[in-house]
This record gives C-alpha cells, sequence and structure tokens, in this order.
C-alpha cells in the first residue's frame, strides 16, 4: 500500500478490508437469488459459540503464540519452497539474471508476458502477472516476488514497486490481490468440504471473474476522475 499510495496507504488497506466485507455480503445474497441449489436452502452448518468473556492477557499471549508458529511453519516451508522457485525461474535459463536487464528472458518473464494481455486492461505489467501467478501458490510470497525479480533488497523494495504503478493501478492490483483464491491449501479444503470438482472449480473460476472485474472498475472510475 505505502508504495503506490503514499500518505494514503493507511486508508487505502483499511478499504480493503471493508472492500472484502461488502463483496462477502453482496456475492452472498446475489447466489442466493441467482443460483438454483442455494435458493431457499437452509445452511446445515451449526457452530456452538462459548458465552463471551473478556479475553485475559494469558489467553491473548496464548493464541498469539500459536498463531506465530503456525505462521513460522508455513514460512519455513511452503513459502520457502515457493520463494525458491521463483528464483530459480527468474534466474533461468542460464542468460537471465534476476534484477538486471537479462532478467526479461528468464522462464518468470516469458511465463508473465504470455498472460500479460489479458490484464493489460487493468494496468498490470508482467512482473505483476508473475506476482499474481505464485501468489496463487502462497499469497504471502506476492511482495517478494517482486524483489525477486527486481533484484532488490527489502529497503529498496517498495521505491521499485512504486515505478510499475501508478495510485490506481496499485489500488486495483491490492484488490485483485485480496479478491482471488488465497492459495492452492484453500482450493484442497474447498474440495474437501464440498466434495464436488465442479463446486471447486467455480469457486477458483468465480473469485478469479470478480477480482477482474473489481480491478477493472476500480481503474475505470480512477482514470474517469482524472486520477493517473
Amino acid at each position: 500500500g505505502g508504495a503506490v499510495l503514499g500518505a494514503y496507504a493507511a486508508a487505502g488497506v483499511y478499504s480493503m478490508y471493508i472492500l472484502g466485507i461488502v463483496l462477502a455480503v453482496c456475492m452472498a445474497l446475489l447466489f442466493r437469488r441467482v443460483i438454483p441449489y442455494f435458493r431457499g436452502r437452509r445452511s446445515m452448518f451449526i457452530m456452538e459459540l462459548p458465552v463471551y468473556t473478556r479475553p485475559t492477557l494469558r489467553g491473548l499471549l496464548t493464541h498469539m503464540y500459536e498463531r506465530g508458529v503456525l505462521f513460522l511453519k508455513k514460512a519455513g516451508t511452503i513459502i520457502f519452497s515457493v520463494m525458491i522457485v521463483v528464483w530459480f525461474l527468474a534466474t533461468h535459463p542460464w542468460s537471465a539474471t534476476a534484477g538486471g536487464e537479462l532478467v526479461e528472458n528468464s522462464y518468470v518473464a516469458m511465463l508473465g508476458k504470455a498472460l500479460e494481455p489479458l490484464v493489460r486492461p487493468l494496468g498490470f505489467d508482467w512482473r505483476a502477472v508473475a506476482a499474481l501467478f505464485f501468489g496463487f501458490l502462497a499469497k504471502e510470497i506476492v511482495v517478494e516476488t517482486f524483489g525477486i525479480i527486481m533484484g532488490v533488497e527489502e529497503e529498496a523494495l517498495t521505491s521499485a514497486i512504486a515505478q510499475i504503478f501508478t495510485p490506481v493501478t496499485g489500488l486495483a492490483f491490492m484488490a485483485f490481490t485480496l479478491i482471488y483464491i488465497p492459495c492452492v491449501a484453500t482450493i484442497g479444503v474447498i474440495y474437501r468440504e464440498t466434495n464436488s470438482v465442479k463446486w471447486t472449480v467455480f469457486a477458483v473460476v468465480y473469485s478469479l471473474v470478480l477480482a477482474y472485474v473489481v480491478a477493472l472498475a476500480i481503474v475505470g472510475i480512477g482514470h474517469a476522475l482524472g486520477y493517473p
């Protein structure tokens, strides 16, 4: 957010939370009216909630510790593994060097450029496409993918990303990243819960289409208002 929105970064991030809530409610109502499977159907999912009490410091610290351990395990396995794959594809064939001009000849560039025409109306280039593609494996590495491709350290990453996006296209990219399917692990959970390939594919395609439409709307409205 700070890389493209500057002083309005906090407002931009907050708007993503609001956007997510609004879309969830609107799409739930739309599906209930449009998709025959959901019409008049009552959810059989029941969750027993405990009595609400004021959280204790010990409880908060325990929860923070547990979530922190889970993230570190994920960072040490999935995220690290995906980053190695991104680095390898950004530096190969051997004529490619991540961060240099020769990265244009890398496998990552080939992939990004092949898909770039699809997102050109959104103002995204091949680097943004590559970040979104690998974000499909783990959303946490979307930003790190830019760093690997552009060959910059964390301190210089903000200014490097600012060269790729305008405020409008940056906001559109944030919205796209928010909306499209979180990761392959989520797809596995969807399939396990629905036991249906059809609904799993629907969830993936629907999230991609919705992300594209919302991002396109942001770009269109932003340009109509005179923002770059």
